[in-house]
Protein backbone atom coordinates (compact mmCIF):
# COMPACT_ATOMS: atom_id res chain seq x y z
CA UNK A 1 0.00 0.00 0.00
CA UNK A 2 1.26 3.35 -1.20
CA UNK A 3 1.92 6.08 1.93
CA UNK A 4 -0.64 8.20 0.49
CA UNK A 5 -2.88 6.04 0.55
CA UNK A 6 -2.96 6.27 3.90
CA UNK A 7 -4.34 8.14 6.73
CA UNK A 8 -3.49 11.90 7.23
CA UNK A 9 -1.84 11.09 10.70
CA UNK A 10 0.13 8.02 9.33
CA UNK A 11 1.10 10.17 6.50
CA UNK A 12 2.41 13.42 8.78
CA UNK A 13 4.59 10.49 10.93
CA UNK A 14 6.13 9.27 8.20
CA UNK A 15 6.64 12.63 6.52
CA UNK A 16 8.54 13.41 10.44
CA UNK A 17 10.79 10.64 10.51
CA UNK A 18 11.90 11.47 6.91
CA UNK A 19 12.71 14.94 8.42
CA UNK A 20 14.49 13.16 11.00
CA UNK A 21 16.82 11.43 8.62
CA UNK A 22 17.38 14.42 7.17
CA UNK A 23 17.91 17.27 9.58
CA UNK A 24 18.81 14.47 12.63
CA UNK A 25 16.31 15.70 14.83
CA UNK A 26 12.54 15.09 14.78
CA UNK A 27 10.04 18.19 14.59
CA UNK A 28 8.47 18.38 17.55
CA UNK A 29 5.22 19.60 15.57
CA UNK A 30 3.83 21.43 12.76
CA UNK A 31 5.50 24.57 13.92
CA UNK A 32 8.75 22.85 13.77
CA UNK A 33 8.03 21.64 10.40
CA UNK A 34 6.53 24.79 9.20
CA UNK A 35 9.77 26.59 10.50
CA UNK A 36 11.81 24.26 8.61
CA UNK A 37 10.21 25.35 5.59
CA UNK A 38 10.63 28.94 6.21
CA UNK A 39 14.42 28.14 6.76
CA UNK A 40 14.39 26.59 3.63
CA UNK A 41 12.29 29.36 1.64
CA UNK A 42 14.73 31.95 3.14
CA UNK A 43 17.50 29.93 1.53
CA UNK A 44 20.29 31.51 3.39
CA UNK A 45 21.14 27.86 5.54
CA UNK A 46 20.96 26.81 9.26
CA UNK A 47 21.53 29.92 11.99
CA UNK A 48 21.07 31.81 15.00
CA UNK A 49 17.44 33.36 14.37
CA UNK A 50 15.91 36.20 16.98
CA UNK A 51 12.29 34.72 18.45
CA UNK A 52 10.74 37.65 15.96
CA UNK A 53 12.67 35.82 13.34
CA UNK A 54 11.76 32.52 14.14
CA UNK A 55 7.78 33.54 13.83
CA UNK A 56 8.46 35.01 10.79
CA UNK A 57 9.81 31.74 9.14
CA UNK A 58 7.06 29.83 10.46
CA UNK A 59 4.64 32.58 8.92
CA UNK A 60 7.07 32.12 5.82
CA UNK A 61 6.06 28.27 5.52
CA UNK A 62 2.61 28.82 5.84
CA UNK A 63 2.23 31.08 3.06
CA UNK A 64 4.86 28.39 1.09
CA UNK A 65 2.59 25.60 1.93
CA UNK A 66 -0.71 27.31 1.26
CA UNK A 67 0.65 29.08 -1.80
CA UNK A 68 0.36 25.35 -3.39
CA UNK A 69 -3.76 25.93 -3.37
CA UNK A 70 -3.49 29.42 -4.44
CA UNK A 71 -4.13 30.98 -1.05
CA UNK A 72 -1.02 32.98 -1.33
CA UNK A 73 1.26 33.71 -3.81
CA UNK A 74 4.62 35.20 -3.56
CA UNK A 75 5.05 38.73 -3.55
CA UNK A 76 8.40 39.64 -3.53
CA UNK A 77 11.80 39.66 -1.91
CA UNK A 78 13.26 42.33 0.58
CA UNK A 79 16.70 43.62 0.31
CA UNK A 80 17.33 41.20 3.05
CA UNK A 81 16.39 38.04 1.02
CA UNK A 82 13.15 37.62 2.88
CA UNK A 83 10.14 36.60 0.82
CA UNK A 84 6.95 38.17 1.28
CA UNK A 85 3.57 36.83 0.27
CA UNK A 86 0.24 38.13 -0.30
CA UNK A 87 -3.14 36.70 0.43
CA UNK A 88 -5.12 36.38 -2.64
CA UNK A 89 -8.15 34.50 -1.10
CA UNK A 90 -9.72 33.77 2.37
CA UNK A 91 -8.68 30.26 4.04
CA UNK A 92 -11.79 28.25 5.23
CA UNK A 93 -13.24 29.21 8.16
CA UNK A 94 -12.68 26.49 10.66
CA UNK A 95 -11.54 25.60 14.44
CA UNK A 96 -7.99 25.44 15.09
CA UNK A 97 -7.80 21.48 13.81
CA UNK A 98 -9.46 21.98 10.89
CA UNK A 99 -6.83 25.02 10.22
CA UNK A 100 -4.11 22.08 11.51
CA UNK A 101 -5.13 19.52 9.23
CA UNK A 102 -5.83 21.80 6.29
CA UNK A 103 -1.40 22.82 6.78
CA UNK A 104 -0.77 19.53 7.56
CA UNK A 105 -2.21 18.35 4.08
CA UNK A 106 -0.30 21.28 2.50
CA UNK A 107 2.81 20.45 4.32
CA UNK A 108 2.62 17.07 2.99
CA UNK A 109 2.38 18.03 -0.53
CA UNK A 110 5.18 20.45 -0.63
CA UNK A 111 7.54 17.92 0.79
CA UNK A 112 6.56 15.52 -2.59
CA UNK A 113 7.44 18.22 -4.49
CA UNK A 114 10.93 18.90 -3.40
Amino acid sequence: MDIEDQPLEVQWEFLLDKLERLVGKKPADLNGVLFLIGVQELGQGAKRFTKEQKQDLMHIGICEVLRLSSYYEFEYADKEGWPHYKLIRALPPGDVLKQETLLKMHVIEYFKEL
